[in-house]
């Protein structure tokens, strides 16, 4: 059953087309990759399905379960089970960590730490600011997420910035999360975050130009790219 529908959506910014024409069917409790250059429309397109302000002037429809959320803000996307973790992390000064996961989700806070390989006495009376590494706050905000027991999660680039054990802890919660019938969408331009899909689309120029099996996505990288219009190719650092 699809939780989540794109329907030909288009999106144009500075009067710019970044994504043009994007159909796609997300099924529920499935692990999906969208992969392609830098440049290509992956974080537009994750931040047009989490309705972030600047994003929702679109043409096309969005679905999830079976009702439009085109004009729902992304509040009201996330009550419905929406959620996504940015590239990026961000800082909150101030804040302590146990604060930051209470205001998130109702469920036990200390669990949620320790699945991203972390130790809640450790983090807990920490505060979410620049005291805390990339890959430190990388992984508290994924845990975060585990304490709201989203629907549908969209992690985008969610190996930028974090070192090797991180990011296998981070793969661990990807299981978890589908292991508890959560849908995850992976945003990516890496070979190894593409492997813990199952599905993956191939977005070049604001357009789908494939999908199918990881196994078969995966000759995007070791063909160096497919036939498109862009003029990027995978990053040679990342081909493993």
């Amino acid at each position: 059953m699809a939780i989540l529908e794109l329907k030909n959506i288009f999106f144009q910014k500075d009067e710019k087309r970044i994504i043009d024409g994007v159909s796609l069917s997300i099924e529920q409790g499935v692990v999906y990759a969208v992969v392609g250059p830098n440049g290509a429309g992956k974080s537009t397109l994750a931040n047009i399905i989490m309705g972030l302000d600047g994003y929702r002037e679109i043409k096309g429809d969005i679905l999830f379960k079976d009702e439009s959320i085109a004009d729902l803000s992304v509040t009201d996307r996330a009550k419905k089970g929406i959620t996504l973790a940015w590239q990026e992390p961000s800082r909150f000064e101030g804040l302590k960590v146990k604060i930051y996961l209470k205001s998130s989700g109702k469920n036990d806070i200390r669990d949620a730490i320790n699945r991203v390989g972390l130790n809640p006495d450790d983090y807990l009376e920490r505060a979410v600011d620049s005291t805390l590494s990339g890959g430190e706050r990388k992984r508290l905000e994924i845990a975060s997420i585990l304490t709201m027991k989203p629907k549908l999660v969209i992690l985008d680039e969610p190996d930028s910035g974090i070192d090797i054990e991180a990011i296998n802890k981070i793969f661990e919660t990807i299981k978890y999360l589908k292991e508890s019938g959560t849908t995850v969408i992976l945003i990516t331009h890496s070979l190894d975050v593409l492997k813990k899909a199952e599905y993956a689309f191939i977005l070049c120029n604001g357009k789908i130009i494939d999908k199918g099996k990881t196994s078969e996505i995966g000759k995007y990288f070791i063909e160096r790219c497919m036939s498109c219009r862009h003029k990027n190719v995978p990053d040679e650092n990342k081909i493993k």
